[in-house]
């Protein structure tokens, strides 16, 4: 097994060194009607790198403006991260 980074190793609060990810689509009724409208959401998983906890997010479309929207409620339950790792998603690399 390789050496783990050291944002990883580290100790030190919950949710300092961030990975982002997104999960779906799925899909979601409005109500619980019969003809209710169903639309499509995905979930932004915030993961602590160092102790693995979750933190998920509900976003409706997978735009930037969609995630810079996921990231200030996140910031502003759990405060702002010191280190942020993500994929080159066109959402991430436009926000």
């Amino acid at each position: 097994m390789g050496n783990l980074q050291p944002c990883r190793s580290q100790q030190g609060y919950c949710f300092q060194q961030v990975g982002i990810d997104f999960g779906g689509p799925f899909l979601i009724k409005e109500n619980r009607r019969r003809n209710a409208r169903v639309s499509k959401a995905y979930i932004c998983l915030f993961i602590c790198l160092s102790v693995k906890a979750v933190h998920l997010e509900l976003v409706s479309e997978l735009s930037t403006e969609a995630f810079l929207a996921a990231l200030d409620r996140f910031v502003s339950r759990r405060g702002i991260c010191q280190h942020i790792v993500t994929d080159c998603g066109t959402n991430f690399v436009g926000a």
